[in-house]
């Protein structure tokens, strides 16, 4: 017997084949596409879904025992009265609703709305905003809606017929009550959206029910039941074995995501990003950066076209990084843990004597310190991570995770399998068809650590991330001069 895991990703979705002992047996996976126009960003639900069917299909596995789903949150799709989507499913990369967010910040004091929801701040990106903003510029539209759903609630329902919301998702709707696992009605009503519009919530990674009797026939797949998982950041802590508070998990992907899980009960000081976690009660902190690693991806593009990561990394390891030579990596404005999008990408201490390569290196360093930074945010809270577990495009890097580790002060651990949320997924299907007992039996017998990186202490280091927060608020300073004359 098998189990499937479900990656509903943004740039590809991701479909793998794992046996009863989690060992992967076979991977596929399909690009995404996407309509774009100004700040509108979409794409086609019924083709995502069929996508995932052709998948499954391609597999050709028919003993499965659980299919598990995991994914991207905020992507929205509006269904009508025939169950059909109204118009494109829109990402959650898509801005439309700028307008929307202003008002909804002058609405709820932000005080309230990160204690009810756990978001620093109303942006574009929430769900709730963009209803809003479809009410006051597609009225017509919204009054054919039946059902707001986001994307991996329309997908298990695609697969099973069962309207089902995922907590950990809706955690990511800005009408999501964290603390009351409900729909927050002053929300609900300042958005117009009515309660009957919304699925029921259900605690992640709970049994859905089982394939429709249509994908069993579409896929070859028997009786297997499906598992509503929960968020692909979740998942994917669990994938390396970050079920516990004392660890961190961080993704150096084209956005930079860090996750570890709050240690209960919560003191009410929090300040940092807090969502509803994978496990029932639970809560993890998420602080997600846009200038992460699209930082080194934008300089590679543009001032080294003709070198791969591989060269870059292998230039740097036979050289010292310069000890005067700082990057802020905020070309995408910051997000936590200053949340100011007039923050901008600095290089300080260039000099003659430096080449793209000591500027690369720079890089590397000016996200380090940005993990750095958004970890002491969290700690305060009493949830100071004993070790970093890294996965994405940087941990391919040994020196990026060597600095991340010496800048942090961590442990960098580097786990065997890449794809952490597929298998965190899968270990989600298994421990529920009872192949494990639990997750923390799933892990033991499946997690593996291939290379770990402890930090050494330098006074160099202690220097620049003193430097480092310095520039941070010179650039704010200087940012808000230029903004006003």
């Amino acid at each position: 017997m098998s189990q499937i895991a479900i990656d509903l990703g943004t740039t590809n979705v991701k479909v793998a084949l794992y046996d009863d002992a989690l060992g992967r047996k076979a991977m596929v996976s399909r690009p995404v596409m996407y309509f774009r126009s100004g700040k509108q960003v979409e794409f086609d639900a019924n083709a995502y879904f069929d996508s995932i069917v052709e998948m499954l299909k391609e597999l050709g596995a028919s003993d499965v025992k659980c299919v598990t789903l995991t994914g991207q949150a905020e992507s929205l799709v509006l269904l009508g009265d025939d169950m059909q989507p109204l118009m494109n499913a829109i990402s959650w990369m898509d801005e439309r609703s700028s307008d929307a967010c202003g008002e909804l910040s002058e609405k709820f004091e932000s005080g309230l709305y990160y204690k009810i929801t756990g978001q620093c701040a109303i942006i574009p990106t929430w769900p709730a905003t963009k209803i809003l903003h479809l009410g006051r510029h597609a009225p017509q539209l919204i009054e054919k809606v039946k059902y707001f759903l986001l994307l991996k609630d329309y997908i298990v329902y695609r697969l099973t017929g069962k309207l089902l919301a995922d907590k950990s998702i809706a955690t990511f709707s800005s009408y999501f009550d964290i603390h009351n696992g409900t729909y927050w009605e002053d929300m609900l009503v300042a958005c117009a959206i009515r309660p009957d519009q919304l699925a029921p919530l259900v605690e992640p990674c709970t049994i859905a029910g089982s394939l429709s009797s249509d994908i069993r026939i579409a896929t070859g797949i028997g009786d297997a039941k499906v598992n509503i998982g929960t968020l692909d950041h979740f998942a994917g802590m669990i994938g390396v074995g970050n079920i516990a508070p004392g660890a961190i998990s961080e993704s150096t992907g084209t956005v930079l995501a860090m996750a570890t899980l709050a240690v209960l009960p919560l003191s009410g000081d929090e300040t940092a990003a807090l969502h509803y976690g994978p496990f029932p009660g639970s809560y993890v902190f998420l602080p997600t950066c846009e200038s992460g690693g699209i930082s080194l991806e934008w300089f590679k593009e543009r001032f080294l076209p003709n070198t791969d990561y591989d060269e870059i990394n292998e230039r740097l390891s036979s050289r010292q990084l310069p000890g005067d030579l700082l990057f802020l990596p905020y070309i995408a404005g910051a997000n936590a843990p200053e949340y100011d999008q007039n923050a901008s990408g600095v290089f300080y201490g260039l000099r003659t004597e430096h080449d793209v390569f000591d500027m690369a290196g720079a890089i590397m360093e000016g996200v380090a310190h940005l993990i750095s930074r958004n970890i002491r945010d969290v700690c305060p809270t009493g949830n100071k991570p004993k070790r970093i577990i890294s996965m994405g495009g940087g941990a391919k890097s040994d020196i990026w995770s060597k600095l991340k580790a010496d800048i942090t002060g961590l442990t960098v651990e580097i786990p065997e399998d890449s794809e952490a949320a597929c298998l965190g997924a899968a270990m989600i299907g298994a421990v529920s068809n009872g192949s494990f007992r639990n997750l923390e039996e799933a892990v033991a017998g499946t997690v593996r650590i291939k290379k770990a990186f402890d930090p050494e202490a330098s006074p160099i280091v202690h220097a620049k991330r003193r430097g480092f927060d310095a520039l941070y608020d010179g650039m704010i300073r200087t940012a808000a001069a230029i903004k006003h004359g």
